[in-house]
């Protein structure tokens, strides 16, 4: 691979603000200096950029079964394409244990997807939906032989993902004691359901119910509960997709208390709330996520938390249905509800808009600063989840993920411009300024403006080491 120099760009990580030239060689960051003059060298003026560790987003749903059919709209390829558009060069996928099955069975199998299609670099996270005596037993091999440190389990959707609290506790107790961390869906899965039947036996069908049957109480008693039971279990546990200003108190008051209680957001809590949902129609199934939109209070909560460390990532949870049922089919598309909210495919996109979006809403705001921007999209995600320091910052030896971003580039967001297969934006017509400019995966350019020069299949699998550990 030949040498390639950055040269004149502001160096940020979450530590250091300086500017430099930055020298790549063999995929990695081979020195850093005030001027550097290298002998055929393939340079890249960054003078009045930023240059940023590439992205890292831990909670994403590629080419994902949802059951009865249904399948995240963008795959692997398109997934990571996107991925790369908006700054991001890493990412942490789900690989599922169906009923009876193998977890090291259902890594491998997405592995077997992953591999020929992914354009960034990728791991996983085992969902684990069949707490049995085998499959509990197979999880220190898959920590300490798979690369494969952190485990997600639903307390949401039962009959479906959903697993008891025993389960919980035994597979937090088995993990634990070989550097795992479990990652929780928290909310209180039998309660919603009952509110779900209720709202059905009344007539209600249509989307803004999706909203009302789940109530931030019941994510904030859920959270509360995962805690509990980590502290238990004495072992690590990281909430995925807060919403709720109850699920953050609980995690705030664990902390306080000195238990390892981490947690993420996502963009579309910070910069959306439940208005969404008063759309006229079937308009507001573009926002039916779970856990729902929040209120405006919510919202200021969240950021105070990312500004305190009480929230210590921003992923995106992507997770894309289009909203019509052409080009893609009704099994990719939130129409499979048109009649019953309850069948609305739960999800919303995002992995495109992570950066640009915290960008111009957090740093520009004065939210966040530019180092606290980084610790979350990517310094953070690294040390939590198992990657650092090979990802998550700009350090000689560090894998050179780089990313030159203008911070003065004004862009209107817009499904008719982003990358990933889904046909609509959460986001739609809102101006931004700042903007992911050039992006470096292990030294190579796959990202130079408006132009693709990556290829499906040169991703490569992290193996990752213990999560959950240090901050």
């Amino acid at each position: 691979m030949s040498k390639v120099l950055i040269k004149g760009g502001r160096v940020v990580t979450a530590v250091d603000d300086y500017v430099a030239d930055i020298l790549i060689q063999a995929g990695k960051i081979e020195a850093i200096a005030r001027s550097l003059e290298i002998e055929d060298a393939q340079v890249h003026d960054a003078t009045d950029l930023l240059v940023l560790p590439g992205g890292i987003d831990v909670h994403v749903h590629m080419e994902t079964p949802m059951g009865n059919g249904v399948y995240t709209c963008d795959t692997f390829e398109s997934g990571t394409i996107s991925a790369a558009f908006g700054g991001t060069t890493t990412i942490i996928d789900f690989a599922q244990q169906f009923q009876g099955e193998s977890p090291k069975l259902a890594l491998d199998r997405r592995l077997a997807d992953a591999a020929p299609q992914c354009c960034v670099d990728y791991g996983f996270h085992v969902i684990l939906t069949d707490a049995n005596a085998d499959a509990i037993a197979e999880l220190p091999d898959l920590v300490n032989h798979e690369g494969v440190s952190s485990f997600k389990l639903y307390m949401a959707y039962p009959g479906v993902m959903m697993v008891d609290d025993a389960a919980i506790y035994k597979i937090m107790r088995k993990v634990g004691s070989h550097g795992g961390m479990v990652n929780v869906h928290a909310e209180n899965g039998t309660v919603i359901q009952a509110l779900i039947e209720e709202a059905l036996a009344a007539g209600n069908t249509s989307p803004k119910f999706h909203q009302l049957t789940r109530p931030r109480l019941m994510e904030g008693e859920a959270t509360h509960r995962a805690i509990r039971i980590a502290e238990l279990a004495e072992v690590p546990v990281y909430i995925v997709h807060l919403s709720a200003k109850e699920a953050l108190d609980a995690v705030v008051e664990a902390r306080d208390r000195g238990i390892h209680a981490f947690a993420e957001t996502c963009p579309h809590y910070l910069f959306l709330d439940e208005v969404q949902y008063n759309h006229p129609g079937f308009e507001s199934a573009k926002y039916v996520m779970t856990p729902p939109l929040r209120d405006r209070r919510c919202q200021h909560e969240l950021w105070r938390g990312l500004q305190f460390d009480d929230l210590q990532i921003v992923s995106t949870d992507h997770c894309p249905f289009c909203f019509n049922e052409n080009p893609m089919g009704l099994l990719k598309s939130k129409r499979y509800g048109q009649d019953n909210f309850n069948k609305i495919p739960n999800g919303a996109p995002g992995v495109e808009l992570r950066l640009e979006l915290l960008y111009d809403g957090g740093v520009r705001t004065s939210k966040i600063n530019l180092n606290r921007f980084v610790q979350l999209t990517a310094t953070a995600p690294a040390k939590m989840f198992g990657l650092f320091p090979r990802k998550g910052t700009i350090a000689i030896g560090s894998d050179a993920d780089v990313v030159l971003f203008d911070p003065n580039k004004e862009h209107t967001l817009s499904a008719s411009t982003h990358h990933s297969n889904v046909d609509y934006s959460l986001f739609e017509g809102r101006k931004i300024q700042g903007k992911v400019e050039k992006v470096f995966l292990r030294g190579e350019l796959i990202v130079d403006g408006e132009q693709w020069l990556g290829s499906p299949g040169m991703g490569q699998y992290i193996n990752r080491t213990a999560s959950g550990r240090i901050l």
